[in-house]
C-alpha cells in the first residue's frame, strides 16, 4: 500500500482533508471516520490519520473528486463547532497510529496520547532551564574508557569506531567515541584560537560593504514574524500561529517519509535537546542570511562548521555559552567574519522560536535537505536532524516560547568572546589615525614646497639683472674686490656640484642643503655673500651653473 500525499485545513465548523491519489480507481474507495480516527482507501493508496480533535457523522459531511488533479476533498464536521485543531501541519505525528494496550508495559510513557504534544509534564508548569548539580565524584580509570555518547539527546555511541576515516571531513573531533565532553570543549576552544585570523577580522571590520548588504536581506521568517506581531496577532496569542507558516509539497513529502517514534529522555538530555536546537538554528540563520536564501556547495559546510553541536558533539549547560561559542566560530571560520552578523543571527533565532514549532520544523527540514544532498554530511541527519524533525512535532509550544524568552534575556559583547577584538580594533584605529596624520602632513609640505620652487624659478629668469644689480652695489663690490675671485672660485667647487645635483631633484631641498653647507663654512666672505643684500646674485649664479 502507498501513503498518498495529503493536506489538512479547517474552518470554524469543518475539518477539510485533501488527498491526492493519481491513477486510483475512483469507483472503488472507502472512507471511515469516527472520533479522532480517519481512514481512506483507494487502491493502491491507504491513509490512516489520528486527528488532533474529534469529528462526527451528522449528515453535513461532504466529499468531491477532481479527476484532472486526481484529488479527493473530504469535509468532515467537528464534534464541537468553533474548536481550533492544533498541529494540522505536523504530518508525521498525524500518521502515527493510536496505541491500544492490552497489558501494562515494562516502560510506561506517562501522559502520552497520539494527538497530544510531548508528554510527561504539565503544560502550565514553568520549565526550569538550569541544569541540576551533583556532588563531585572521583571517576575511576576504567570508567574513562567507556564509550562516550552524542547525537540527539546523547542517545548514540560507537558510530565512528569503524567509520572515522570516512567521516573525518564531517566532524572536527577525533575519536568521538572515547573523548569525554570536557575534553571535547577544551580541544574546540584551542582549535578556535588557532584558527582566528586578526587580519581577516579587521579586513571585514573596515571594509564591510558586502556585510552591510547581507544584513539588509529579509529571510522568509522576517515577514511572518512581523505579521504575528501586528496588533491583531498579539490579540490572538492563544491561537495557534501555525497558519502563518506553510509547507511546500516537497517538505510535506519529507514529513511523510519520517518514521514516527517517541523519545524517552531524562531531564538532563531533555535540556540538551533544547539547547542544541538553539545552536543549530543559529548556524542555519547565519547561512540563510549570507547566501540570501540561495543554497550553494558551501551551505552544508557553513551550518555544521558554525554549530559545535554538529562538528564537536558539544553539550551545553546554559544559553549564554551557546551564544558565545557561536560568536567565536563566526569570527574564525566562514567567509564573512563580522560581529554584526552574530547579533543578526541571534535575533533571527529568537523570531523563529517565537513563531512556534511550525517555523522551527520548516528550518529543520531545510537543513535536512541540505545535508542529504551533501555526500559526507548526511550522517548528521541520522545523528541529529531526522530525530529533531520528528521530535519537534510533539514538542510543547509553551516550552519553545519559554526558550525564546530565555535566549532573549541573554546579551553578548565582544569582550566575552575571548578573542581580544576590542584591543585589535583600537590598535587598528590608532594606526589608521597615524597614517591620516602623516598623509595630511605630506600634502601640507608639498603645498609649501610648490611656492618656494616657483620663487626660485622667478629669480632665475633674467641674466641681465646681474650687471645692473652689480652696478647698484658698486661700493660693496669695491670692498669685496680683494676677496671676490677667491669667494667665487670656492662657490664653484664641490658646493656648486652638490647644489646643482640637488637642484635637479627638488628646488626647495637644494636651497635647504645650500644653507646648511654655508653655515658649515667659516669663511667671512661667504657669510657676507648670504647676507640680505647679496643673496639674490648668488642664487642667480647658482641657477646659471
Amino acid at each position: 500500500m502507498l501513503t498518498p500525499a495529503f493536506d489538512l485545513s479547517q474552518d470554524p465548523d469543518f475539518l477539510i482533508i485533501a488527498i491526492r491519489v493519481p491513477y486510483a480507481r475512483v469507483s472503488e474507495f472507502d472512507v471511515y471516520f469516527k472520533g479522532v480516527d480517519f481512514k481512506f482507501y483507494a487502491k493502491p493508496y491507504f491513509l490512516r490519520l489520528t486527528l488532533p480533535g474529534r469529528i462526527i457523522e451528522n449528515g453535513s459531511e461532504q466529499g468531491s473528486y477532481d479527476a484532472d488533479k486526481g484529488l479527493f476533498t473530504i469535509q468532515l464536521p467537528k464534534e464541537t463547532p468553533g474548536q481550533h485543531f492544533e498541529g494540522l501541519n505536523m504530518l508525521t505525528a498525524l500518521l502515527a497510529p493510536r496505541k491500544y494496550r492490552t497489558a501494562k508495559p515494562l516502560v510506561d510513557e506517562i501522559g502520552t496520547s497520539a494527538v497530544s504534544e510531548e508528554g510527561g509534564e504539565d503544560d502550565d508548569e514553568e520549565f526550569n532551564w538550569e541544569i541540576e548539580q551533583f556532588p563531585y565524584e572521583e571517576v575511576s580509570e576504567s570508567a574513562l574508557k567507556l564509550q562516550c555518547h552524542y547525537g540527539f539527546g546523547d542517545l548514540r555511541s560507537g558510530v565512528f569506531q569503524r567509520l572515522q576515516d570516512e567521516f573525518s571531513d564531517v566532524i572536527d573531533i577525533k575519536d568521538p567515541d572515547f573523548t569525554p565532553a570536557a575534553e571535547r570543549r577544551q580541544k574546540r576552544l584551542a582549535a578556535e584560537l588557532t584558527k582566528f585570523d586578526p587580519d581577516h577580522y579587521l579586513a571585514d571590520f573596515f571594509e564591510d560593504e558586502a556585510i552591510e548588504q547581507v544584513l539588509k536581506y529579509n529571510p522568509w521568517w522576517t515577514d511572518t514574524y512581523s505579521k504575528m506581531m501586528t496588533p491583531l496577532g498579539k490579540s490572538q496569542e492563544q491561537e495557534d500561529h501555525a497558519a502563518l507558516v506553510s509547507f511546500s509539497e516537497e517538505e510535506k513529502y519529507q514529513l511523510r517519509k519520517f518514521v514516527n517514534k517517541s523519545y524517552l529522555l531524562d531531564k538532563r538530555a531533555h535540556c540538551q535537546v533544547y539547547y542544541s536546537l538553539i545552536d543549530i538554528l543559529l548556524a542555519y540563520c547565519y547561512e540563510t542570511r549570507v547566501t540570501e536564501g540561495e543554497r550553494n556547495v558551501e551551505s552544508a559546510w557553513n551550518i555544521r562548521k558554525l554549530s559545535p553541536t554538529l562538528c564537536w558533539f558539544e553539550t551545553w549547560t546554559n544559553v549564554h555559552e551557546i551564544l558565545v561559542s557561536f560568536g567565536r566560530r563566526v569570527l574564525c571560520y566562514p567567509l564573512y567574519r563580522h560581529f554584526k552578523l552574530v547579533l543578526k543571527a541571534y535575533r533571527d533565532t529568537i523570531e523563529i522560536l517565537h513563531l512556534g514549532k511550525s517555523a522551527v520544523l520548516k528550518c529543520l527540514l531545510d537543513i535536512h535537505k541540505i545535508f542529504q544532498e551533501s555526500d559526507p554530511a548526511y550522517i548528521l541527519n541520522d545523528l541529529y536532524i531526522s530525530d529533531y524533525c520528528v521530535w519537534i512535532q510533539k514538542a510543547k509550544s509553551k516550552k519553545l516560547a519559554a526558550l525564546a524568552e530565555a535566549l532573549k534575556e541573554v546579551s553578548l559583547t565582544k569582550t566575552q568572546l575571548g578573542l581580544e577584538l576590542e584591543e585589535l580594533e583600537a590598535a587598528a584605529l590608532l594606526v589608521q589615525e597615524e597614517e591620516a596624520v602623516l598623509t595630511a602632513a605630506h600634502s601640507t609640505s608639498r603645498q609649501q614646497t610648490l611656492p618656494s620652487g616657483s620663487e626660485a624659478g622667478d629669480l632665475e629668469e633674467p641674466d641681465s639683472t646681474l650687471p645692473s644689480e652689480t652696478e647698484d652695489s658698486g661700493s660693496e663690490q669695491e670692498e669685496l674686490k680683494g676677496g671676490e675671485s677667491k669667494t667665487v672660485n670656492s662657490l664653484r667647487g664641490p658646493f656648486l656640484e652638490e647644489s646643482s645635483a640637488l637642484h635637479i631633484n627638488n628646488d626647495g631641498v637644494c636651497r635647504k642643503l645650500g644653507l646648511q653647507r654655508s653655515d658649515a663654512s667659516q669663511e667671512k666672505p661667504l657669510a657676507s655673500a648670504w647676507a640680505p643684500g647679496g643673496s639674490r646674485p648668488l642664487i642667480e649664479e647658482l641657477g646659471e651653473h
